[in-house]
């Protein structure tokens, strides 16, 4: 069933959004704001100010119990044991063939307390997922929370500006990919600094009834510093530049972790978790193809699903592909047979009946700047 065939979910700012005129549409079993003033603004205010995104559509699962760590280290690739209460990581759900059930974040809510981020249109199939590998764990149990938060972000150079006057914490001691519990504009909240735009940034969880409340005060707070609303079309091309995977395009449970390119958040010195076996035999033995990034050395616009020609034979498809706001360049992602993977080999990609020119480049496309 597709999403415009099914009834889609709706964040508790969707009111909000149709006020603010924003272009409503499907994604993952949701009616999500797209674009309000349009894409290539929203995306520019991120790269240089501040953007204000609803990702309310995001999943929570937590997991509780004295052989919650355990259970973690068992059905994800990274090593939860690294992380102290208020920090979080970048991890995998991971199946016996090291292929990837879902990217996910993972945050320590407490020694014996956790909760992970899934992909919107995968919570009911992560959390079954989750269930049933921890069923043997011993004291541990999994609950699909995500119906308690909404989720806030707000994204770009001047994120911190926008955020600090609403807060009690001091905001530039937040490390990247640590978290605090506090207030915002009055509401009880989780502050986090993490993102999916390459930019530095603040995701704030919350309870669903409170968002609407934070959601203005966050847009007053930040009107001086040019914080604009943003939509997932923004989102998405800010996350391709930044070089960040996106599940169900760029990976998914047909390719593993090191195919995706993600083998540094595998922690090889754990002994053993879902699919170990075949990602350490793929490390040592190599891969037969990987994700690459490319940008079109000649005219067109490499779009999702668009044929990956090398030799003028089939070899893949375009997993993300667009033209870039701030880049002003054509760039995305494709897989390749690895012998085809070094920086600045050539391939082509089919456009419209058409093979255009493009060659490998190194990933991410873009690095913000740090101070």
């Amino acid at each position: 069933m597709t999403d415009s065939a099914q009834v889609l979910k709706k964040t508790s700012l969707h009111g909000r959004h149709q006020a603010l005129g924003a272009r409503m549409a499907p994604f993952g079993g949701w009616e999500m704001p797209i674009e309000y003033a349009g894409l290539s603004s929203e995306h520019m205010a991120v790269r240089t100010a501040a953007g204000l995104f609803d990702v309310s559509h995001m999943g929570e699962i937590e997991l509780a119990g004295s052989d919650a760590l355990d259970a973690i280290q068992r059905i994800s690739c990274n090593d939860a044991s690294k992380l102290e209460v208020g920090q979080a990581q970048y991890s995998a759900l991971t199946t016996p063939q090291g292929t990837l059930v879902d990217d996910i974040l993972v945050y320590r809510l407490a020694s014996d307390h956790f909760m992970l981020v899934v992909n919107a249109a995968n919570i009911g199939k992560d959390y079954a997922w989750v269930s049933e590998k921890i069923r043997s764990a011993g004291d541990v149990v999994a609950v699909n929370s995500s119906s308690r938060y909404a989720l806030l972000a707000v994204q770009g150079p001047a994120a911190v500006e926008v955020v600090q006057p609403l807060v009690g914490i001091e905001l530039s001691e937040l490390k990247y990919y640590c978290f605090a519990n506090g207030e915002v504009a009055g509401q009880r909240a989780t502050i986090s600094r993490t993102g999916y735009t390459g930019e530095d940034g603040l995701e704030i969880y919350l309870a669903a009834r409170a968002a609407d409340a934070v959601w203005q005060a966050l847009t007053d707070s930040g009107k001086s510093v040019g914080l604009v609303p943003a939509g997932l079309g923004a989102r998405d091309t800010l996350r391709l530049e930044a070089g960040m995977r996106l599940y169900g395009n760029d990976m998914d449970e047909n390719t593993t972790v090191l195919e995706a390119g993600l083998g540094w958040m595998v922690a090889w010195e754990k002994p053993e978790f879902l699919g170990h076996e075949v990602l350490r035999q793929q490390k040592s033995e190599g891969l037969a193809r990987k994700l690459i990034g490319f940008e079109m050395v000649g005219r067109g616009i490499a779009r999702p699903g668009f044929s990956v020609l090398v030799d003028g034979r089939p070899v893949g498809r375009v997993t993300s592909g667009t033209q870039t706001p701030f880049l002003k360049k054509a760039i995305g992602m494709a897989y390749l047979p690895v012998e085809y993977t070094s920086v600045g080999s050539q391939f082509k990609v089919e456009i419209r009946g058409r093979p255009i020119n493009a060659r490998v480049v190194p990933v991410p496309f873009y690095k913000r700047r740090r101070s």
